[in-house]
């Protein structure tokens, strides 16, 4: 019998998150263990219920959301995206928008609609994975740029610019940033949007979190600060508004539209193949943007996620030979682990230890393309309770390694 391997197109695509290390647990849990998992951001797994205006919303559409809508999505919900997004101080109409399921279906649209064999996109090290296995699909090669830990993990501008070469089209702007929960400050947006401006990139502004901030923290949309070339900027239910299963999101076209007018050709054709988005869904965008700030109350001061993300920082600074940068966004923490103090040189192995001997999943930081094997990422998503377990456990494990 003829033997079928998979592409070749595979063959630098991973995506970690649901990698190796959760095929273990998940053999583990066949066995009988139980694993608590906090290797993906899924709201509702952790009683993140999404609000009932958009549940209400849906409910109220179905006989409206039998047939196929437009390609690039309902127009009352294209024009609630694009109003939303002239508030933030970007100036686009509904045709600007493209509805898709699931932020990860349009940046694999984008990608392939951009990329040559050859071409290169430069991403954001650590990154969300998903950025890479698209460009790789694509057929272009990801080149990372180093994000700097010590400066609160805002990019690191001089190495970007010393990575653009004349095969570069694409700029990946992640912020807040998954894993790291950095929220980028101005100058260095501005500093980017000068590096596009001066290369003729195109940015894409990965904004999924954008309402999901601590403290002071201000997120600014890059598509706000880049006007001379086009900035594509990926929003959409799974995170502010704990939708993840409804796979509804939206991608914006903003900035030099002229120029890039056959590129934004390849992206209509590709949202035409597939026909159109989930439609139920849609009909509940203009209810998510025009009226729940329920996400607000989570990260205040007394809520939910602001206390988790605060034990979180306290009992991960109160290892010996762990540190982390206080996440200012999203729903991640990216610790630092003492890799001599612990004798880890594989995070991909230390993280299989910890799950086989602490039933916890992690995702090691080479998951995240990082460079080094000296980070891991956690899911704060548990209640306090959930999490102190989780972290006590963490402690001992990693006393046992140095024989405290």
């Amino acid at each position: 019998m003829r033997v079928i391997p998979a592409s070749a197109k595979l063959d630098n695509v991973s995506y970690d998150i649901r990698g190796p290390v959760l095929k273990e647990a998940k053999r583990l849990e066949a066995a009988g263990q139980t694993i608590l998992k906090l290797n993906i951001g899924n709201p509702a797994a952790f009683g993140f219920y999404t609000p009932d205006t958009i549940i209400n919303a849906v409910i109220g559409s179905l006989r409206d959301a039998e047939g196929y809508c437009d390609s690039k999505g309902l127009l009352l919900a294209r024009e609630a995206v694009a109003r939303d997004m002239r508030k933030k101080g970007v100036e686009i109409g509904a045709e600007d928008v493209y509805i898709g399921n699931g932020v990860s279906e349009l940046i694999m649209m984008s990608m392939s609609a951009l990329l040559d064999n050859g071409d290169e996109a430069l991403i954001p090290a650590p990154d969300y994975p998903l950025w890479s296995a698209a460009v790789s699909l694509a057929g272009g090669t990801p080149v990372y740029y180093r994000c700097d830990e010590a400066r609160g993990w805002n990019p690191d501008i001089a190495d970007i610019e010393a990575k653009i070469t004349p095969r570069t089209k694409a700029l990946i702007v992640i912020n807040p940033n998954n894993p790291t929960g950095a929220v980028y400050d101005r100058q260095y947006l501005e500093a980017i949007a000068g590096l596009a401006a001066k290369h003729g990139l195109i940015i894409y502004a990965d904004e999924i979190y954008d309402r999901i901030l601590y403290d002071d923290a201000v997120h600014i949309p890059m598509a706000a600060v880049n006007r001379e070339t086009l900035t594509v900027t990926f929003n959409g239910f799974s995170k502010t508004y704990r939708a993840a299963g409804f796979r509804t999101a939206w991608l914006t076209l903003s900035g030099d539209r002229e120029r890039t007018a056959g590129y934004i050709a390849g992206i209509d054709e590709l949202a035409n193949m597939r026909m159109c988005a989930n439609v139920p869904p849609q009909f509940a965008i203009p209810a998510a943007l025009d009226e729940d700030r329920s996400i607000d109350t989570l990260t205040a001061p007394g809520g939910r996620l602001r206390e988790q993300r605060d034990l979180t920082v306290r009992l991960l600074r109160n290892i010996p030979g762990v540190s982390v940068v206080e996440p200012r966004g999203a729903l991640y923490c990216f610790p630092r682990i003492d890799t001599g103090r612990f004798g880890v040189t594989d995070d991909e192995q230390f993280v299989m230890e910890l799950l086989r001997s602490e039933q916890i999943l992690f995702i090691h930081g080479r998951g995240f393309h990082w460079f080094e094997p000296d980070h891991f990422r956690i899911v704060f998503l548990p209640d306090v309770s959930v999490l102190e377990g989780a972290l006590s456990r963490l402690d001992r494990f990693l006393r046992r390694k140095t024989g405290a």
